[in-house]
This record gives structure tokens, C-alpha cells and sequence, in this order.
């Protein structure tokens, strides 16, 4: 019985995603004849900041409740081997360039970016905090295509001779080259915490008390899609959710605090609730797209910046990113893998699952080829991304390159300054301390619990050439010695 049923459900699906097609080709087709050309699609764009690979119940959370989330995925496709960087403006930086975040120096977030620490054995560089005006965003192509654009949320690009306007986007709600808000909760400011830098969230006055970060932005998302009116929109929804500080809605924590148990990998109520209201936010956007007719003609991007934060906020973990190793700065899978989502009718098949490994700097490609904008001049090359509409259309294709590559020259509470690559099943993590090399095969070992270095020395070395060879052609920043560091202390 459940076999015919998935049969019956994949025939469903196939016949709804050939006649969505075929109405979106007979709409181009109508606008041509009539001497139209036909509307570019739209784009919404939603990043969230440090939500975990396995946070979402559609990835096998065992706490959290992601049922919008849930539902776009059966309406769309789901990647299992997405990656960011480890850490966040470096994602955000090959986003909206398409190019590596190491090919432009931005390895590291803003605030860290011009103060290395220099008590550690190696010195990390001074890296890029702000985007150049000379890197053609994502945004710029489709602003001078005709697209209305908008960012709602974080930015974390640079100051403000860098913010959002000035790489593309007409709206600015929120943007700011600060990383993380004081408060989820209305006003949004304080300084109390950021070793007592006042900070706020811009362009949200008139709230009230108890209104909610994630709430907020995503009322002005949708107000965007209202008044989008006849043009196209590129909509880039950065939630600041779910990084820290971890605050919540008070009636949701109690729903999630009466779900713990014994046995959860997951134990933070107020991290889940955070998750929750993130997941509403999607929902939301997703009915509003459906409200105005604008679903089926819409572009629909979901992933997180990097692994999930597995540090302590309030003496709880923030997450756990089980069956993956470790989290957000480390370079093992639980740092730079991601969940991601992609619904777009016509293209995408519901319910499709893609295996091959994707880049965050792939999305630049992407967009420009969905939305039409080879009449729009491209960036300077080389460019590090590709478009993943191959699959997109057929989650089985395979992408024509060597292989993923990470680099993170700097000192985090998971991780001393490391390099590594992905070729197919193989990853080589080589930490830049001491060259100390580590092998996995994902295949066999997702959660990299068995170093094969020493074992495997010819794919060792083989790696190990293959990523030097990428970090010269890249030219990468590396640390340096620090010739003031003594192991021993007097």
C-alpha cells in the first residue's frame, strides 16, 4: 500500500511541476505575441544567521517544530550537502558577489576583521571588513535590470560607505555592519552586552513593547511584496535569528520547555522557540506570495550562513548539530554545512532531494540565470560560483568541478586557523599551526570520527596538493608566525 501510494504521489507531483511549466511557458508565450516581454521572475532570498544543519524537523531536529519549513520542502527541493563558510560575512560576501569569500579576503566577520588577536602561535591577517564598490553584486545586476530591491535585516558588510545602497538595493531596512542586535525585543537597543557598545536596528521605529526581531522584519518584508507593484523584486530577508543573544517569545518557550525529555539531542526551549518563530516567518512569506498570485512566478531560497553556534548562552548550549562534528568556525562539517531549501514551479520538482555539493557562492549564477540577466553585465572574473540550475531542474545531475574548498586563517572557541577541501566522498582538513592534516571519507563517516591521514597517505598528499594549489591560485591571506609566542610560560 505505501508503495503505490509514493508512486501515486510521485506521478501527482511530476504531472503538477509539467503543468506548472507548461502555464508559466503559455504566459511568456501570450506576452510575446502581444509584442510583451515577458515579467522576470521574483526572488526572495532568506538567510538565516547560524541556524544548524540539523535544526529543522525536515533534517531531523527531534525539538524544534518546523512545519513551514517542512511544507517547503515538499514543495520544493532539499539539498543534504550545502555549504557555507564557517562564519558569517564571508557567506554573505560570495552570496552577492558569486566569487569565494577567500578570493576576496573576507574571511572573518566584520568586527574581527582589522584587530587579529596576538597572543596565539600564529598571527591571523588583517582581512577585508567592507565589500569594494568594485565587486558587482548580485543586487546591482538585477537593480539595473528593472528589479525593485530590498534588503530586510542583517547586512554585516561593511560601514556605512558600504551599506546596502551603495551595492544595489533601493530598500534598506535594518542593514548595519554590526553582527547581532542587542535585544530580539522592541526597541531593539541597549549596551548592555558587546562589551558595552550601544547598538540598535535601524528603519524599525513606531513598534511596540513585546514586538518581536523576527516578527518585525518580516511585517516589512511583506510590505514589500505589496508595493512591489507590477515590477519584479529581489527580496534579500536576512533574519538576524538564530544568533545569539537567545531570546524568544515567553509563550512559546513554555510550549518547548514542556517537550523536553530525556534522550533529545536538542535541549535549549529558547533556541527552539527562536527556530519557531523563524519557521512562522517563512510561512508567512510564503502565504503572501500565495495571497498575491505571485507563488508560482517566484524564485524561493532558504539556508543558514553557517553551522550552528555550539556555544553557551545563559549556561545552556545554543545547539547541537549531531550527527555532524562540531559547529560554527570549525571547518568539520558541523561549521559549514547548512540546510537548504529551493522552490521555484516549474523547475523545481516537489518533494525532490539533491546529494550533490553546493556553495553559497553558487547563488549568484543562479539568480542571474532564473531571473534573465545575461543582458546585464556579469562581474569581473573569475567568478567561483555556478549556476545550480542543472539541478534544480534534475536533482540527479552532477556540477562540473574539482571540488569545495574552505579556509578560515583564524582563532575561534572550535577551531585554530585551518584550511580544507571536499573532492567527492574525500575532505582534508589541514590546520595551519602545524600542517597536521586530517582525512575523512563522508560517505562512510558524515560525523568524521575516523581520521584516515595516516592510513590513506596517497589521498592525503593528493588533497593536501590539491588545496595549496587552490590557495596560491586564489591568493589567499595566511597567518603568520608569531615570533613574540612561547609555548612555555615563565
Amino acid at each position: 500500500m505505501r508503495v503505490a501510494c509514493a508512486l501515486i504521489f510521485g506521478r501527482q507531483a511530476r504531472v503538477a511541476a509539467a503543468l506548472a511549466g507548461a502555464l508559466l511557458l503559455l504566459c511568456c508565450s501570450t506576452a510575446r505575441l502581444h509584442g510583451e516581454e515577458p515579467r522576470r521572475p521574483n526572488v526572495v532570498l532568506i538567510l538565516a544567521d547560524d541556524l544548524g544543519w540539523a535544526d529543522l524537523a525536515c533534517y531531523g531536529a527531534d525539538l524544534h517544530e518546523t512545519p513551514h519549513l517542512d511544507r517547503l520542502a515538499r514543495q520544493g527541493m532539499r539539498f543534504t550537502n550545502a555549504y557555507s563558510a564557517s562564519v558569517c560575512s564571508p557567506t554573505r560576501a560570495s552570496l552577492m558577489t558569486g566569487k569565494h569569500y577567500a578570493r576576496l579576503h573576507m574571511t572573518t566577520w566584520y568586527e574581527a576583521s582589522q584587530s587579529p588577536p596576538r597572543d596565539r602561535r600564529l598571527i591571523p591577517p588583517v582581512t577585508v571588513g567592507n565589500l569594494p564598490h568594485r565587486e558587482l553584486t548580485i543586487a546591482k545586476r538585477a537593480q539595473r535590470a528593472g528589479y525593485l530591491t530590498a534588503l530586510v535585516g542583517k547586512w554585516h558588510l561593511g560601514d556605512a560607505a558600504y551599506y546596502p545602497e551603495t551595492h544595489g538595493f533601493d530598500i534598506n531596512i535594518g542593514g548595519t555592519f554590526w553582527g547581532a542586535p542587542y535585544s530580539y525585543f522592541f526597541p531593539y537597543r541597549g549596551s548592555g552586552r558587546f562589551e558595552g557598545e550601544f547598538r540598535y536596528v535601524p528603519h524599525l521605529e513606531g513598534g511596540r513593547s513585546g514586538e518581536y526581531l523576527t516578527d518585525r522584519l518580516t511585517d516589512e518584508a511583506l510590505r514589500i511584496i505589496d508595493t512591489a507593484g507590477d515590477r519584479p523584486f529581489f527580496l534579500y530577508l536576512a533574519h538576524h535569528a538564530v544568533h545569539t543573544p537567545i531570546e524568544a517569545k515567553a509563550d512559546l518557550v513554555k510550549h518547548y520547555e514542556a517537550k523536553l525529555t530525556d534522550g533529545l539531542r536538542h535541549k535549549n526551549a529558547k533556541y527552539a522557540a527562536m527556530v519557531h518563530s523563524l519557521d512562522e516567518s517563512v510561512g508567512r512569506v510564503m502565504d503572501r506570495l500565495e495571497e498575491n498570485h505571485l507563488a508560482d512566478h517566484t524564485l524561493v531560497i532558504f539556508l543558514s550562513d553557517n553551522g550552528g553556534h555550539i556555544g553557551q548562552f545563559d549556561a545552556l548550549n545554543c545547539t547541537n548539530n549531531s550527527p555532524l562534528r562540531s559547529g560554527k568556525g570549525s571547518l568539520y562539517e558541523g561549521g559549514v554545512r547548512v540546510p537548504l531549501i529551493v522552490r521555484y514551479p516549474g523547475t523545481t520538482s516537489p518533494a525532490s532531494v539533491c546529494h550533490e555539493p553546493v556553495f553559497c557562492a553558487d547563488w549568484h549564477s543562479t539568480i542571474a540565470e532564473v531571473a534573465g540577466l545575461t543582458d546585464v553585465p556579469a562581474p569581473a572574473a573569475p567568478l567561483d560560483g555556478q549556476s545550480l540550475v542543472p539541478l534544480l531542474k534534475k536533482p540527479d545531475a552532477t556540477l562540473s568541478r574539482e571540488a569545495l574548498f574552505f579556509h578560515y586563517p583564524h582563532y575561534y572557541p572550535t577551531t585554530t586557523p585551518a584550511s580544507a577541501v571536499r573532492a567527492g566522498d574525500w575532505k582534508l582538513i589541514e590546520y595551519l599551526e602545524d600542517g597536521r592534516a586530517e582525512l575523512y571519507n563522508l560517505r562512510q563517516d558524515p560525523s568524521e570520527q575516523h581520521d584516515l591521514a595516516a592510513e590513506r597517505p596517497a589521498k592525503t598528499a593528493e588533497l593536501r596538493d590539491m588545496l595549496h594549489g587552490w590557495r596560491t591560485r586564489t591568493a589567499v591571506q595566511m597567518p603568520t608566525p608569531n615570533p613574540h609566542f612561547r609555548t612555555e610560560r615563565p
